[in-house]
């Protein structure tokens, strides 16, 4: 899939005014990527969240394609909107993305957001990825996200697409073996989609009403990334 500047679509404005607003020094796009967002003790988390979700309500289709169609804090910004505003109609492109895995980081941000989207053929599509990737341990790509994602999808359809992929021996241990990741469970890596969606499920954007945060989440580690 080719890459093309906004610019040369007519929406020049959109890396500025999505992916590089900047909060306590960093642009979004490496707030998201880094997960820094889920700590409570990153004094910019209201801010950060309330620009956020209003932009994802706010920025219209073709935006949003202009920054699918360039690079990857691009792409894994938009991806992210399109989760955050659950935007169906993109459920196709961001499939279409994470099967070709072109660039570097934007892939877990197309999990994200298809767990966020939470329809049969979200797990359709993350099952169609790891039947790729899984075979393939010389590719380090984003097998344990699309893992996870779709663990949480089993868990809110009532399906067990996953099972295939974990049970003992199968398809992810020998993945993760061959790639250094063994010591990634499937457990792990279905918190840590959890924390992601949660995340945004734990913010209400109403009208005339204050944005209020439900709940703290810290990563897995403790720390504040």
């Amino acid at each position: 899939m080719p890459s093309q500047h906004p610019a040369e679509v007519g929406h020049g404005h959109v890396v500025e005014s999505y992916v590089t607003r900047m909060y306590g020094g960093l642009p979004r796009y490496l707030v998201l990527n880094s997960g820094r967002f889920l700590s409570p003790r990153w004094w910019h988390t209201t801010r950060f969240t309330r620009h956020l979700i209003t932009d994802a309500a706010a920025i219209n289709d073709e935006e949003l394609e202009a920054l699918l169609g360039y690079e990857w804090r691009s792409r894994l910004t938009a991806a992210w909107l399109v989760g955050i505003d659950r935007r169906e109609r993109f459920r196709t492109r961001i499939g279409d993305l994470l099967l070709a895995s072109e660039v570097c980081y934007s892939g877990a941000a197309y999990c994200v957001a298809l767990a966020r989207l939470g329809a049969p053929a979200d797990a359709e599509i993350l099952t169609a990825y790891l039947d790729r990737y899984l075979p393939r341990p010389d590719l380090d790509y984003d097998q344990p996200a699309a893992l996870g994602a779709l663990l949480r999808l089993d868990a809110h359809l009532g399906t067990h697409h996953a099972g295939r992929f974990t049970r003992p021996d199968g398809p992810w241990d020998e993945w993760a073996a061959g790639t250094g990741h063994s010591s990634l469970t499937p457990a792990d890596l279905r918190h840590w989609t959890d924390l992601h969606c949660d995340f945004a499920n734990a913010w209400t954007h109403r009208p005339g009403r204050r944005l209020r945060r439900r709940r703290a989440t810290t990563p897995p580690d403790g720390s504040d990334r």
